[in-house]
């Protein structure tokens, strides 16, 4: 049995890496999270950051809330109930996700969350954050319009059921396609990201502690983390694919999770080719349905994937404010 009202739950915050026993409790979280609603309630890095040891204090702020167990004298937290997590890029900018376990919905649990945001950040408040929904649920809609946020940016979630009607076209001469091999190269894939993504507010500004996260986790495989090279092994672009695992009654499914061509090889139809490439892959591995994320005003890259046959799956949302400080208009509980 827990107390009736969120406002009087305990909050954890930490800055930085969450200790072990928490990061327990959020995994278990946001994996009924995900099962709930079939899409994952935080980024990739956000969730890298903070399971990381290389992650530093300033680069993420969590704040959980756990449900008071009313039943003892001692009032001693229960489950996790909800958590944000404040993931800040190199210029501070912080970005807001918030998770709420599927049994505590409904009760004003995300509210309590925002709302000790504002009190950890003390005069800042919610002032220069941005916040992402994921899937963009009305609940969460609803949360952001009551603190004054507006949509800024929509990322779109594309799926292909079936094998695009075309062959993969021909590399220019002297191109090739290879694997990614690890402990050579790092450094020329993430000088190759930078270039490809300059322009990208995430993708752009990975790190080598960045990368060396993602080949830690069981789903890297460098088979599928494809290279295009020329005859001096310069790298070109790339397309980096990723397989979902099955989980619940969700089916596993592969991801055309990064491609990248270089600013001096782009026009030549290689970013195409890559992909094409890697969606073989994932169709030769069984795997009949692909997804790929994009941003929806991507129009090159948006008529690139529709002519493949991908269609809009799903939408995550990224909200702004222009009002940072004032209270919600209205509280739910």
């Amino acid at each position: 049995m827990t107390s009736a009202y969120p406002q009087d739950w305990p909050v954890t915050v930490v800055e930085g890496r969450v200790p072990k026993a928490l990061w327990a409790e959020i995994r278990d979280l946001l994996e009924a999270a995900e099962d709930a609603d079939g899409n994952p309630s935080l980024s990739e890095q956000t969730t890298v950051l903070l399971k990381s040891p290389d992650t530093r204090a300033e680069e993420i702020l969590t704040v959980a809330v756990h449900a008071l167990d009313d039943t003892s004298g001692s009032s001693a937290p229960e489950d996790l109930a909800g958590l944000a997590a404040i993931a800040f890029g190199p210029d501070g900018a912080g970005v807001v996700e918030l998770a709420v376990h599927p049994t505590y919905r409904n009760q004003g649990v995300g509210t309590r969350l925002v709302e000790a945001i504002r009190d950890v950040r003390a005069e800042a408040g919610l002032a220069g954050l941005k916040a992402w929904s994921h899937g963009n649920h009305e609940a969460a809609a609803e949360l952001a319009a009551m603190y004054g946020f507006t949509p800024e940016r929509e990322l779109w979630k594309m799926v292909l059921v079936r094998r695009p009607h075309e062959d993969t076209p021909a590399l220019s001469p002297g191109v090739r396609i290879r694997a990614f091999e690890p402990g050579r190269d790092e450094e020329a894939w993430l000088d190759a990201n930078r270039s490809a993504f300059a322009h990208h507010p995430e993708q752009g500004q990975l790190r080598r502690s960045d990368l060396e996260a993602r080949m830690a986790e069981d789903w890297f495989d460098p088979e599928g983390f494809f290279l295009a090279v020329d005859e001096s092994d310069h790298l070109l672009g790339f397309h980096w694919t990723k397989v979902h695992p099955a989980h619940g009654e969700h089916r596993a499914l592969g991801e055309v999770y990064a491609v990248g061509v270089v600013p001096e090889a782009q026009g030549r139809g290689l970013g195409r080719a890559l992909t094409l490439h890697g969606i073989d892959y994932l169709h030769s591995l069984g795997l009949g349905t692909i997804m790929l994320y994009t941003d929806a005003d991507n129009r090159p890259a948006v008529a690139m994937y529709r002519r493949l046959g991908f269609t809009v799956w799903d939408k995550d949302v990224l909200y702004s404010t222009a009002d940072p400080g004032g209270r919600p208009t209205v509280q739910v509980r």
